[in-house]
């Protein structure tokens, strides 16, 4: 199965200052980060971003967010239009502020993606994650309906399409931990220290 990775970075980080994808954790920013993870995944990686001036020197290509779509779905509307264009069967989408994503991510939800479902979300403590999720490209022909219902969450889109859930442990900490405000990166900076 032919996989793009698409990194998730148009959002407005409001509540951490701004310019989330820069922040830094450790020795790299979270987008450097992302790209690294992505990378070992697949080697068809690209951004999507809000702007056309966002993330300007990242090493792979930038998708401008679908236009008239507000949050993570429009970066997953550029994502998925991005893979049918490649003549690409799926599409892993990954947000920019997940520091922790487990290694067997991909493996794990390409195994589990039904014939009958057009993704496959993990999940963990009792919580879905569907800005982690893999995407059938056949999606993008649902998207149309799903926005005429007024909705734009992810998750609702996941449902909307038909999903199978994928669920990941908690063990000393959730892998898809993600970054909000300062409180988070503080955090990821101590887990980053215990690892």
């Amino acid at each position: 199965m032919a996989t793009a990775i698409v990194i998730l970075a148009g959002g407005e980080g409001r509540r951490i200052g701004g310019d989330k994808p820069v922040r830094r954790l450790g020795a790299q920013s979270l987008i450097e980060r992302a790209l690294e993870f992505a990378l070992r995944l697949s080697p068809v990686v690209a951004l999507a971003v809000r702007e056309p001036d966002q993330l300007r020197d990242a090493p792979v290509q930038r998708l401008l967010d679908m236009p008239g779509i507000g949050g993570p779905l429009a970066g997953l509307g550029a994502a998925l239009q991005f893979g049918a264009q490649l003549e690409f069967s799926t599409v892993l989408t990954l947000p920019c502020d997940a520091p922790f994503l487990p290694e067997d991510l991909l493996s794990r939800l390409g195994d589990a993606l039904a014939i009958d479902k057009l993704a496959s979300v993990p999940a963990s403590g009792g919580q879905q994650h569907p800005a982690c999720a893999l995407w059938r490209v056949e999606a993008l022909d649902r998207l149309p309906a799903y926005l005429q219902t007024g909705r734009a969450a992810l998750s609702g889109f996941a449902s909307h399409v038909g999903s199978v859930e994928v669920e990941w442990p908690v063990e000393t900490f959730d892998p898809f931990f993600n970054i909000n405000n300062e409180d988070d990166l503080a955090r990821a900076e101590a887990l980053l220290a215990s690892v």
